[in-house]
């Protein structure tokens, strides 16, 4: 494989601290998820990056089928607490398409999940649920 790209974030403070990248272009107050509280948290950070990517992924996936309508993907991500400090995250893609049918949509929706590099890295640790509208 050829790498395309390289990025670093850093964090001090975990989720009560600050997350930025060596360029500067990202420089986040981290939060715990919680009404109220300012700034963002790991959860959102990572549903942003799903969502971008899985829709990128989607357009490949679109492009191939000769399809041209506009998509949109929303990522809800769930933090669960087990037993003690036991944490585990899950996601669910709501992916709409202009001019296919859910059923068509669901289609390119299992193909985008075959490309997008979110979807191979949590394939087996992360429930990924597939939903279009």
């Amino acid at each position: 494989m050829n790498k395309l790209y390289t990025t670093v974030m850093t964090n001090e403070g975990g989720r009560e601290g600050q997350v930025w990248s060596n360029d500067k272009k990202l420089d986040l107050k981290i939060t715990a998820p919680g009404e109220g509280k300012e700034g963002t948290n790991p959860e959102q950070l990572f549903a942003a990056g799903y969502a971008s990517c899985f829709n990128s992924a989607l357009s490949v996936a679109l492009e191939q089928g000769n399809v041209s309508g506009k998509s949109t993907i929303r990522a809800e991500v769930s933090l669960f607490q087990g037993d003690g400090p036991d944490f585990k995250i899950a996601v669910k893609l709501t992916g709409h398409i202009d001019g296919l049918d859910k059923e068509e949509a669901a289609k390119y929706m299992q193909i985008a999940h075959q490309i997008c590099p979110y979807s191979k890295a949590t394939s087996g640790n992360v429930d990924v649920e597939l939903v279009t509208e």
